[in-house]
């Protein structure tokens, strides 16, 4: 069972996000990628964010959505104890799945403006106790847009958010505020690496200017004793997860493999 030690929990507590080096090993991360490129219901879910406002230039964001947990590769690793074991160390509770998803940020695509995941989801959960976890499929880099986070920004509470296209974008003067007050980090990752970031953290992308792409998935969950307030709130809202080891991850991939190979022929 992997385990983080006291001096990355005590990061994660005063920056807001955390880095953990090959969480998947190469091997994994080619099957990963391989599904991810060959599985057809990806091109057909795969939907466009245009994350800036009308009448302004900017690059889409090709990306696909999911809620639900289900017998495939990208629910086996969510459900992943890699994942999740270090997760529940984080939030000091257990927790539950919102959603999941994988980003398609190939070149001369994608970018995201400053926001807090809380931004997003304040309206579904009382407390700020929900964290991110990006698990990188390509190399992540300043030169395709690897992720920029506010380092210690969590701290400043959530934000104002409002409508810029297809995204929420925090208050740009309390961002401006952050920028100069704190320090901005390129969360530069090898494939295999994840990213751990808190609900508060303000964090943000630039558009994939490179010829390299830099794919992901990114993880999303909540608190189990997290209080859920919005009205009529589904009851699976949030899915209790059912951890896998590394044997049952491989199965899945294994599984996922064997799906799309018999669909191609």
């Amino acid at each position: 069972m992997p385990t983080l030690n006291e001096a990355q929990i005590r990061q994660f507590e005063a920056d807001g996000y955390l880095i953990v080096e090959d969480a998947f090993n190469a091997k994994e991360v080619a099957q990963i990628r391989r599904i991810v490129q060959e599985d057809p219901k990806m091109a057909a879910e795969a939907k466009t964010n245009h994350n800036y406002d009308e009448g302004e230039e900017g690059l889409g964001t090709r990306l696909v959505n999911r809620s639900r947990l289900i017998d495939d590769v990208f629910s086996a690793c969510v459900r992943s104890r890699r994942i999740v074991d270090p997760l529940e160390q984080l939030l000091g509770d257990e927790v539950c799945h919102y959603y999941h998803l994988t980003m398609l940020k190939n070149a001369n695509t994608g970018g995201w403006q400053w926001h807090q995941d809380y931004g997003y989801h304040y309206k579904e959960f009382f407390y700020p106790d929900l964290v991110s976890v990006m698990v990188a499929l390509d190399p992540a880099t300043r030169d395709n847009g690897c992720l920029r986070v506010v380092r210690g920004s969590h701290r400043v509470g959530r934000l104002e958010h409002w409508d810029s296209g297809s995204q929420l974008i925090a208050d740009p003067e309390r961002v401006e505020t952050a920028l100069r007050e704190m320090e901005e980090v390129h969360c530069e990752m090898t494939p295999g690496s994840v990213l751990y970031f808190h609900g508060n953290v303000l964090h943000a992308s630039h558009p994939n200017l490179s010829s390299q792409p830099r794919w992901a998935f990114i993880f999303a969950y909540v608190g189990a004793s997290n209080v859920i307030v919005l009205p009529d709130a589904p009851d699976d809202l949030l899915t209790r997860i059912d951890k896998l080891d590394d044997a049952e991850v491989a199965a899945a991939i294994a599984r996922h493999l064997e799906e799309i190979e018999v669909s191609s022929t």
